[in-house]
């Protein structure tokens, strides 16, 4: 059910945003309930029997055995996990949830069989969000402002895949050069483009899911996912939080437009005043000081930092740094990968992750919210000679730069701490 819900809360908060910009001074921005239980019947539960009936037909495991008891051709007992994976699979990937039915997640070969269901499972947790877009254009009644967002987030996405793809066919480290490549932790039936492709999509998305260990990826490939993540999740994003989510950054972008040619910024015919730039602010650096402040506080506090380090840091130096790192970003940005070496099973790290997971999802909604309400209460500004054009090639480059460049200057410092140390020197 919370796989449901929680995907269809982010598609009714992104249209409340869009309903936003094209509600002319209008008091309300929807009804949460009808919004919610649309998402859920007419997208999210339609397409997951589909999806599961596919993943049933590729040999994915549905049923309600449990573990069963078999004998192998040497005579011996082996205990086989059985549940109903393929429906829990498809609304997994579908809603951007993450995690698994088994421990080894989608390299399990009974949750994901071959290389085509690889590939399937990755368009169906893109599937969603990258549709949001065309929504928006729809909603806004102007289809290149949709295909302007999707612009942003397919360029994001390729150089995110490309880097990532790069760096790990490079084999930097002294391990993976002696083996000749950086198979650790990857599932040979997908090798590594199999493997990074899934890791990329999965921390572009709010995902989770993975098919190979993030954990042994070499440091500056493991580095990319963790990128992805602190981007925001907008390139595509979960399910209607990447899409609100790169709304957000649209603001920001207009307003930097705005100041550099010397105009009040707008956006969609709605003025981007004081009051929408301190939403867009706050919501912007949000995700930043959790995390920040998590892993600051896991090393700052003597007792804390103790515990930290000798209970749950099983690969001490710059790496553990980075196992630290990745998991307050994942909590923050409600993701739900990790880096394995981690050990969060302790009071701090339960406490601490937990906070984030809840702040970093309600604090940013409740600032979305605050917008589209901002926005649906103004009356449309007619556009002029003057107006910044948002459906244009310059439009979407400077969204991308606005994009990476708040990601740049926020996390760099702990980057450079972290898996930039490991990987270069």
């Amino acid at each position: 059910m919370q796989n449901f819900v929680s995907a269809a809360v982010g598609i009714a908060v992104a249209i409340a945003l869009v309903r936003g910009f094209s509600r002319r001074g209008s008091a309300t921005i929807g009804n949460f309930w009808v919004d919610l239980v649309r998402g859920i019947t007419r997208l999210l539960l339609p397409l997951s029997i589909l999806m599961a009936i596919a993943l049933l037909i590729a040999g994915v495991v549905q049923n309600f055995n449990g573990f069963v008891e078999v004998g192998t051709i040497t005579g011996g007992p082996q205990v086989l996990p059985g549940g109903p994976v393929a429906s829990q699979e498809a609304i997994k990937e579908l809603g951007t949830n993450g995690g698994g039915f088994f421990n080894a997640n989608s390299a399990h070969p009974f949750e994901n069989p071959a290389p085509w269901t690889s590939v399937l499972e990755i368009l169906m947790l893109l599937a969603i969000p990258f549709a949001m877009p065309r929504a928006f254009g729809k909603l806004v009644g102007d289809n290149r402002q949709g295909y302007a967002i999707l612009g942003v987030m397919a360029t994001l996405f390729l150089v995110s895949i490309v880097a990532l793809t790069w760096l790990e066919s490079l084999g930097l480290g002294t391990a993976p050069q002696l083996a000749g490549g950086a198979m650790e932790g990857k599932e040979v039936r997908y090798g590594i483009f199999g493997s990074t492709l899934f890791a990329g999509a999965t921390t572009l998305t709010s995902t989770g899911a993975v098919n190979s260990m993030h954990d042994s990826y070499t440091a500056l490939g493991g580095m990319m996912p963790m990128i992805n993540m602190m981007l925001g999740e907008v390139a595509p994003g979960g399910v209607g939080a990447g899409l609100y989510g790169m709304l957000v950054l649209a603001v920001i972008a207009v307003f930097v437009g705005g100041l550099l040619i010397g105009r009040t910024p707008e956006y969609l015919g709605k003025k981007i005043g004081p009051r929408e730039i301190k939403i867009a602010s706050l919501y912007i650096l949000v995700t930043p000081f959790l995390i920040l402040t998590g892993v600051a506080l896991s090393f700052a506090i003597p007792g804390i930092r103790a515990d930290v380090e000798a209970v749950s840091i099983w690969n001490p130096g710059v790496h553990g740094l980075s196992e630290l790192v990745y998991a307050f970003t994942s909590a923050a940005n409600n993701n739900g990968s990790a880096f394995a070496g981690l050990t969060a099973n302790t009071p701090w790290l339960n406490t601490a992750l937990g906070v984030a997971m809840l702040l970093g999802r309600f604090i940013p909604i409740v600032l979305v919210l605050a917008l589209a309400g901002s926005l649906a209460s103004q009356e449309r500004v007619p556009s002029t000679v003057g107006t910044l054009p948002t459906h244009r090639p310059q439009f979407v480059g400077l969204l991308a730069v606005v994009a990476v460049v708040i990601t740049a200057l926020t996390y760099f410092p702990v980057l450079t701490l972290g898996p930039l140390a490991e990987g270069l020197v």
